[in-house]
């Protein structure tokens, strides 16, 4: 089923630029990948903080724009759990926690598949408002 976050992703050329896959958008939930490429590595010889964020972000957006009123971020955290590496495909899971007025909370979680099973890379919180369409 194809909704706003579906239309709002197709438009989104920075995510598609950097190969999001926008798995699933259903009302206030969202799942999307990435894998990490050699151009979003560090200095460090792992992935950049920016690019986790960014996938995170954009799985945030698809699920708090999946109820049809354009909403943005008014602001977000994240907490860098474990170091992704190139070549992760990295999986994140956007849950909305709480709507209230134009407002919302969500949480994303981004994980990299492994042998043992999920393995965290980052915990992401963020919080949406609704706007009026300019």
């Amino acid at each position: 089923m194809t909704n706003a976050a579906h239309t709002m992703f197709a438009e989104d050329l920075a995510s598609n630029a950097l190969g999001i896959e926008l798995i699933e958008a259903a009302e206030g939930h969202a799942v999307a990948s990435m894998k990490i490429t050699e151009t979003m590595v560090n200095g460090h010889g792992i992935a950049h903080g920016g690019y986790v964020f960014l996938l995170a972000d954009t799985t945030f957006a698809c699920a708090c724009n999946s109820h049809g009123p354009v909403t943005v971020a008014s602001g977000a955290e994240i907490s860098f759990v474990s170091a992704g590496k190139l070549g992760d495909h990295l999986i994140a899971t956007a849950t909305e926690r709480t709507r209230y007025g134009r407002n919302g909370i969500y949480d994303v979680t981004v994980h990299r598949e492994t042998p043992d099973g999920p393995e965290v890379v980052a915990e992401f919180r963020g919080r949406s408002r609704t706007i009026q369409k300019a």
